[in-house]
């Protein structure tokens, strides 16, 4: 039986190409985003390697519980404070065993090139200070050109930043911390083993004075890097520091330790970024279960005379079944290993394509495991066996008989009424459970439901699907015999000829439509309703925020508020907070209220905003409904940092829904003690004669031109907001595009094997007048007929799905209501046409080239 099912393989190759490019394609996928996810694990092992190569403990500051900044330790509490400082390294090193000790400095900075665009990514890049041993040399970092820094008006590169920035030594840099722009002369161009910095982002090394002076105090530092002397254990010299360290201020951790939590830290956004990249290759290869069952069911058909013989001669059920079934095994072991090869590509094409959306994977040579090659073998060798088993067990239940008719005898069609039945029924059920998820407002509570009512709506769809093709292709039909003629009425009656496949095809088109039509709804829905925020809640001009999501200087916004032509200005400063029973959360926004309402539509429901002083809040609708609280309520609430966290508030004030004060809104003086650094979210400004390019101009001046700082009036804000979503949404596209073309094949595929079953029937319509043209015609037809039925169900299923779903985002969102994008709907059903034109091009030429008297003759 195993060389029956190698001799089908080889005699029946050609019929199976298109099944193997499914398996191919879906296996790549997989075994590529193994190969990836081992590749960057190995990447950030080895860059952690490097870096904790003589590291024997490293010590951090510990922020005790109910702390706030002192006077002298930090003061107003705009910039970190540390109690890591010299007299503190001075006691460390003079422990035994302590063979030198590496104080570092670091924080965030923005660097320009000289087009003045800022270079690395958009978050993540980072300046630190180069901190010289004995030997003048600092392990992390290697000098390529130049110098170390040494004054206040040096600094030092990465190699990659400053040839992208065009700069050379002795040049004049441009970056910014959380400031106004500085500049200062380049001295030196560094290579390094950081992970952060091989992945992309820009690096800036400075004295250790100007960092301290730009992120902490003089002689306060982030981390000590404390390396032991030869013979000394890491881990007793990690406890002896422990010891010297003030309690409860500072920690010490084995560099072993260290590297451990990285490694698991690193590995588990690795694995959510593998897990989602997995789910798509599911998809795919769940696309390609289509495929490899249409082939064999129809290569079943073809065979069933010869399946009769084999019985009549002493197969047995079983040996039937099995040589079915190794014969998908082989197909599918020979494409996976094909896959496998092409998913090495795959992996080298992820990381540069993650980090361009600011992932951040470092560099690094491509690894291929035993895991991962077993891994994608065995998943394309179980999907093509599981998708073959049903037709195997048809095959087994052709009786002997059956040899002695011919093989034009079509089979008895098999009922759908059981079908039917359940495929109503799971439909039903996720369609009940997607109705209940469409009264639901909050995304925690309703994810789980949606995603389980929208997987059962789509299997149920699938199960339907033959029963729904006959009155879809039917529809179709009637254009196309208007159109087209008998062509056109051929290609109709070949598509509802064999529903089952007619419906197992167009369901692998269906899938990938379903799921890219609901998040472009949903997608195109969410970016209508920011901008309908935007417009509602937002009165100001300009917001200006920072590129690192660190904050702003308080100091930012008095400058602005100096700016001539600045009506009002806000700033905005949120802190987290919980309910006393601890089963709830929320934000307070501090702000100076009296200008708050004149930069956004503050609508007051009731109280007055007059008597928000002091612990008296006003609360927003939708957190009022969320904790019951009404005007008067005095909850207790607990900060989650600052002193004095347990707090009574008091409500004293009701406001309508508003993004940009979600919450509670509350005086500075409440909201400061818990923030730390002090710092503003944002800036809020509205000018006294609208947006100009000339205040622009005076703000970003005002505010000395830092690259840090992003100004955006009301169109840059709605642009951004698209620009994130379609960023998200072309990375679905992407994804999602292998499982389309994974459908393509598939209909292909169809089309293919169904002209060589009716290889006699083409040259009887070729003997009767029906020309070369018209027989291309009809194959065309069947195809787009085909492809067509896929669309709508899929379109249809998708606008429902992101209807049903698009509650959860009411919370968030308010002013979410589902919008169809007409122009991207009606494009989805061009490219459906499209797929079914070009799907056709080889059947159909394979079928206007059949000779009429040898398809007139053929058994």
């Amino acid at each position: 039986m195993f060389r029956t099912a190698l001799r089908n393989i080889l005699a029946h190759k050609a019929r199976l190409i298109m099944t193997a490019l499914a398996v191919v394609l879906g296996t790549a996928f997989v075994s590529g985003t193994l190969i990836f996810g081992d590749s960057v694990g190995q990447a950030y092992e080895n860059a952690m390697t490097k870096n904790y190569k003589d590291v024997a403990a490293s010590v951090h500051p510990e922020e005790p519980r109910g702390a706030a900044p002192s006077e002298d330790e930090g003061g107003d509490g705009r910039k970190r404070s540390s109690v890591l400082d010299d007299k503190l390294a001075g006691k460390i090193r003079a422990l035994p065993g302590v063979a030198s000790l590496r104080p570092t400095v670091s924080g965030s900075a923005v660097v320009v090139g000289k087009d003045n665009q800022p270079l690395g990514a958009e978050w993540g890049n980072r300046a630190t200070n180069f901190s010289p041993g004995k030997d003048s040399r600092d392990s992390r970092f290697s000098l390529k050109e130049g110098r170390a820094p040494a004054g206040a008006d040096e600094l030092a590169l990465d190699a990659r930043s400053a040839e992208q920035g065009g700069y050379r030594l002795g040049d004049t840099v441009t970056f910014a911390t959380d400031g106004p722009a500085l500049k200062k002369k380049l001295v030196g161009v560094v290579t390094t083993e950081d992970p952060q910095v091989t992945a992309g982002h820009s690096l800036v090394l400075l004295n250790t004075a100007t960092a301290q002076k730009l992120f902490l105090k003089p002689g306060q530092y982030d981390e000590f890097t404390v390396s032991a002397a030869p013979g000394t254990d890491d881990r007793a010299l990690t406890a002896k520091v422990n010891e010297v360290l003030p309690k409860d201020r500072a920690k010490a951790i084995s560099g072993s330790e260290q590297a451990a939590q990285e490694a698991e830290f690193i590995a588990e956004n690795t694995a959510s970024i593998k897990k989602m990249l997995l789910v798509f290759a599911g998809i795919a290869l769940f696309v390609g279960v289509f495929i490899i069952g249409n082939t064999f069911t129809m290569l079943i058909a073809q065979r069933s005379r010869e399946v009769a013989l084999m019985r009549a001669v002493g197969a047995s059920r079983r040996q039937v079944v099995r040589s079915v079934l190794v014969e998908a095994a082989l197909l599918g072991l020979a494409s996976s290993a094909v896959g496998f090869a092409l998913g090495a590509g795959v992996a080298l094409g992820l990381r540069p394509l993650l980090n361009s959306t600011g992932a951040g994977f470092p560099d690094g040579p491509l690894v291929v495991n035993p895991s991962a090659v077993l891994s994608a073998l065995g998943v394309g060798v179980l999907v093509t066996v599981l998708a073959a088993w049903l037709p195997s067990r048809k095959a087994a239940k052709i009786a002997p008989v059956e040899a002695l008719s011919t093989v034009e005898a079509p089979a008895a069609p098999r009922s759908l009424r059981v079908r039917n039945i359940i495929g109503a029924a799971v439909t039903a059920l996720g369609l009940a459970i997607m109705l209940y998820v469409s009264t639901l407002e909050d995304i925690d509570a309703g994810m789980a439901p949606a995603m389980g009512g929208s997987a059962l709506t789509l299997t149920g769809m699938i199960i339907l699907a033959p029963l729904l093709s006959r009155p879809l292709v039917a529809l179709a039909g009637k254009v196309t015999g208007r159109l087209f003629g008998v062509t056109g009425k051929l290609a109709k009656e070949n598509a509802l000829r064999n529903p089952r496949r007619t419906a197992a095809t167009a369901s692998a088109l269906m899938i990938g439509l379903t799921m890219i039509t609901g998040m472009t709804v949903a997608g195109h829905s969410t970016q209508q309703a920011m901008d309908q925020l935007v417009a509602k809640d937002l009165k100001a001009d300009y917001q200006v925020t920072t590129s690192n999501f660190e904050g702003l200087d308080p100091k930012v916004s008095q400058k602005v508020a100096s700016v001539p032509g600045v009506q009002a200005s806000a700033a905005l400063r949120h802190v987290g907070f919980q309910t006393k029973a601890g089963d709830g959360f929320g934000s307070i926004t501090g702000t100076d209220l009296a200008q708050l309402t004149k930069v956004t539509d503050l609508r007051l429901a009731s109280g007055s905003l007059d008597a928000v002083q002091g612990n008296a809040v006003a609360v927003s609708r939708s957190m009022a409904k969320k904790t019951g609280w009404k005007v008067g309520d005095t909850p207790e609430v607990e900060f989650y940092s600052g002193k004095n966290r347990k707090q009574k508030l008091k409500i004293v004030a009701l406001y309508e829904d508003n993004h940009y004060a979600d919450g509670l809104l509350g005086s500075p003086a409440l909201v400061d003690p818990h923030v730390k650094p002090l710092k503003d979210e944002k800036i809020l400004i509205k000018a006294a004669g609208g947006a100009s390019p000339a205040l622009e101009k005076q703000i970003r001046e005002a505010l000395g031109n830092s690259p840090l700082l992003k100004v955006a009036d009301k169109d840059a804000l709605r642009q951004e907001g698209a620009g994130n979503i379609n960023t998200a949404l072309n990375m679905m596209y992407g994804l999602l595009g292998m499982a389309v073309v994974i459908a393509v094949l598939g209909v292909v595929n169809t089309l293919a094997m169904s002209v060589f079953e009716r290889t006699r029937e083409i040259g009887m319509l070729r003997a009767i007048g029906l020309a070369r043209t018209g027989i291309k015609q009809m194959v065309r037809l069947e195809s787009i007929v085909i492809s067509l039925f896929g669309a709508v169900l899929g379109i249809g299923v998708g606008v429902f799905l992101a209807w049903a779903g698009g509650s959860l985002a009411g919370k968030s969102l308010p002013t979410y209501e589902m919008l169809l994008p007409w122009g991207k709907l009606g494009l989805f059903f061009l490219l459906a046409l499209v797929v079914g034109v070009l799907a056709a091009v080889w059947p159909a030429r394979r079928a206007a080239r059949l000779n009429m008297l040898e398809s007139i003759s053929a058994q």
